[in-house]
C-alpha cells in the first residue's frame, strides 16, 4: 500500500453502514482493508476501485475464531490508522421462540468475535503508538429489546465495552469512539426477519451514508461517542429517564411481529 495513505480496516463492509464507511474512507483517500463473510464484499471493493481507491479484501466469518484469526493474520505487520468494528447481525421474534443456533450466531458475531478483534487489533494499535477505533454500537443498547432481545443485549455490551476501553486508553495515542445509530435503512431488517414488524416497515429510517459520515467524523475528532439522527438523540435521552419495564413495553410495540 502507498505509504502516504492512511489505512482503514472495516468489518461488515459488504452492506449497510459498513459499506458506507468504506465509501467515506475511500473519499478521504485512505487505503482500505474490507472484511465480510460473503462474496458481496467483492462488489463493494470493485465499486470503490473504480473510483481510484486502493482496496484489499478479506472474506472471513468473524463469528468464528478461525475467521478472526484470518483477519488478524492479514493485518499483522501493517500500519493500521483506523479500525472500524462494524460487523453485526440481528434476530427478531420472541426469545423463547428463536432457534438457539441463531441466537448463538448473534452472540458469536456481535459479542465474542468483536471482543476478540478489539482485543487483538487494539493491542496492535497500542503497540504501534497510534490509531483510532470506531465501534458500531446502537441506541438499542439503551433499551431492553422485547422481540429483539439478544441483539439489544449485544449492543448494550458493545456500548459499555467501547466507553470502558476509551477510559483505559485515555493516556495513550489510541482513541475509541462508539457509533450509536438508531433505525437505519439497510438489509439488516430482512436478515433479522423483522420485515413484518413496525420497525421493519418504518419509512423513517436514517440514511446509512449519513450515519457512516457522522461516525467517521466523530472518530477522527476522537469523540467518545455519537448518536446519529435527531429523533434517536431524543429516544436516547428518554431511555436514560424511563424505567426498564416501560422501555421494554415500548420496544415490544416496535418489534413484535404482526402475527404474533
Amino acid at each position: 500500500m502507498a505509504s502516504e495513505r492512511k489505512c482503514a480496516v472495516i468489518t461488515g463492509a459488504s452492506t449497510g453502514i459498513g459499506r458506507e464507511l468504506a465509501r467515506v474512507c475511500a473519499g478521504e483517500g485512505h487505503a482500505l482493508i474490507l472484511c465480510a463473510d460473503e462474496p458481496k464484499l467483492e462488489e463493494t471493493a470493485a465499486e470503490l476501485r473504480r473510483t481510484g481507491a486502493e482496496v484489499e479484501t478479506v472474506e472471513a466469518d468473524l463469528a468464528t475464531e478461525e475467521g478472526v484469526d484470518k483477519l488478524v493474520r492479514f493485518l499483522e505487520g501493517r500500519r493500521i490508522d483506523y479500525f472500524m468494528a462494524n460487523a453485526g447481525v440481528g434476530l427478531g421474534d420472541a426469545f423463547l421462540d428463536q432457534d438457539l443456533d441463531q441466537i448463538r450466531r448473534v452472540i458469536d458475531l456481535n459479542v465474542t468475535g468483536t471482543t476478540m478483534l478489539l482485543h487483538r487489533v487494539g493491542r496492535m494499535l497500542r503497540q504501534q503508538g497510534r490509531g483510532r477505533i470506531l465501534v458500531t454500537g446502537s441506541i438499542a443498547g439503551f433499551i431492553p429489546g422485547s422481540f429483539h432481545a439478544i441483539y439489544n443485549a449485544s449492543k448494550a455490551y458493545l456500548d459499555s465495552l467501547s466507553y470502558a476501553m476509551r477510559e483505559e486508553l485515555k493516556d495513550t495515542p489510541v482513541s475509541v469512539t462508539c457509533l450509536m445509530p438508531g433505525l437505519t435503512e439497510s438489509e439488516f431488517f430482512e436478515r433479522a426477519h423483522l420485515q413484518d414488524t413496525p420497525i421493519g416497515k418504518d419509512d423513517g429510517k436514517d440514511d446509512p451514508a449519513m450515519v457512516a459520515r457522522k461516525g467517521y467524523e466523530a472518530m477522527i475528532k476522537g469523540q467518545s461517542g455519537v448518536v446519529t439522527g435527531f429523533m434517536n438523540k431524543v429516544q436516547a435521552t428518554f431511555a436514560g429517564l424511563l424505567p426498564d419495564t416501560v422501555l421494554a413495553k415500548m420496544h415490544r410495540r416496535m418489534a413484535e411481529p404482526e402475527d404474533h
